[in-house]
């Protein structure tokens, strides 16, 4: 028997996690000249000062929208450590 309800929800889901994932290669396309940049003129992979300001600027929209502050840094912090990590690997020899 197939729930016609939960069926409709469930496609919701796939579409909005279908377009996460779009929006994720589309940042971290940018993020990735961003380090090349980085490497070519000496800057260093992390800006920590930044980091603070989007933490701070994304907590107030998640409450905006109604979503966990918490669990909106959670999320960015694995998004800003990740890209630390590419920038970090492009300034690796070879």
């Amino acid at each position: 028997m197939t729930d016609e309800t939960l069926k409709r929800y469930r496609e919701s889901i796939d579409n909005i996690d279908a377009a996460l994932v779009f929006l994720l290669a589309e940042r971290f396309k940018v993020t990735q000249a961003v380090g090349r940049y980085k490497a070519e003129t000496k800057l260093p992979p992390a800006d920590p000062n930044r980091e603070e300001e989007q933490i701070a600027r994304l907590r107030s929209l998640a409450q905006s929208a109604h979503l966990d502050p918490d669990f909106s840094e959670k999320f960015l912090r694995f998004i800003i450590d990740e890209v630390i990590r590419h920038h970090e690997r492009v300034r690796e020899p070879g």
